[in-house]
């Protein structure tokens, strides 16, 4: 466990990622789990779903709002892929709801980890990297003083 994990008081979930992972069969059995994280995200207010919050360099259609401070730091996402929707699941399981500090800490070990990173497209494999960058981006924000409040909920 990271010293950042360990200071914010919870199991890696980036191993509870591989744990879960590793007890499907195929990569059929993994989309499948994949599109079931994506149906079980919170609902993401129409209000939101604009150009404002989109994530450029994701072919399909992904919006990431923050909310909270450096302290910690809320993610909120949606996506019009059911793939995608799973893959912002396990990022906003890594990285929301911690401080700014242990998230830009945190390198996304899980991708490694469960070997996503050899089983997606180039266009999702672009758009997971552009949604990460944009996780940091915020974290920095947070980090160096920014406070985030939604609108529109």
């Amino acid at each position: 466990m990271s010293a950042a994990s360990q200071r914010e008081g919870r199991q890696d979930p980036q191993q509870a990622i591989a744990d879960d992972f590793a007890m499907l069969g195929d990569w059929s059995e993994r989309y499948q789990y994949l599109i079931d994280l994506g149906r079980q995200l919170p609902p993401f207010p129409d209000a939101w779903r604009n150009d404002d919050h989109r994530i450029h360099g994701c072919q399909s259609m992904v919006w990431l709002v923050p909310e909270g401070d450096g302290q910690r730091l809320t993610l909120h996402a949606s996506s019009d892929s059911a793939i995608v929707s799973g893959l912002i699941a396990l990022v906003l399981r890594v990285y929301s709801g911690r401080s700014a500090e242990a998230i830009l800490a945190t390198e996304p070990d899980f991708i490694r980890m469960i070997g996503l990173g050899s089983h997606l497209s180039p266009t999702r494999s672009n758009g997971l990297a552009a949604l990460l960058n944009k996780v940091g981006e915020y974290a920095q924000r947070a980090q160096a003083g920014e406070r985030f409040e939604p609108d529109g909920a």
